[in-house]
């Protein structure tokens, strides 16, 4: 885990900026991940969505591997 210690404060935009941005594709590669282990344990696209907190369409038209566009290295 991260430690809250960690994280840069906010009073230094540019490190808090750059924190922001890695902690996205952290958390957009670790949701990818966590799908695709999902689905391959058979998990349904509504038991996704609830796991997310959104509908299983919403889950299913953002995150289905067939669906999704590849990660883009920013």
């Amino acid at each position: 885990m991260i430690d809250s210690g960690d994280i840069p404060s906010p009073e230094n935009p540019e490190d808090a900026f750059a924190a922001v941005v890695a902690l996205r594709r952290l958390a957009a590669s670790l949701e990818r991940s966590a799908v695709e282990h999902a689905l391959a344990q058979g998990w349904t696209w509504n038991h996704i969505g609830q796991a997310l907190g959104t509908s299983a369409q919403a889950a299913h038209k953002r995150l289905s591997p067939n669906r999704r566009a590849p990660q883009q290295d920013q």
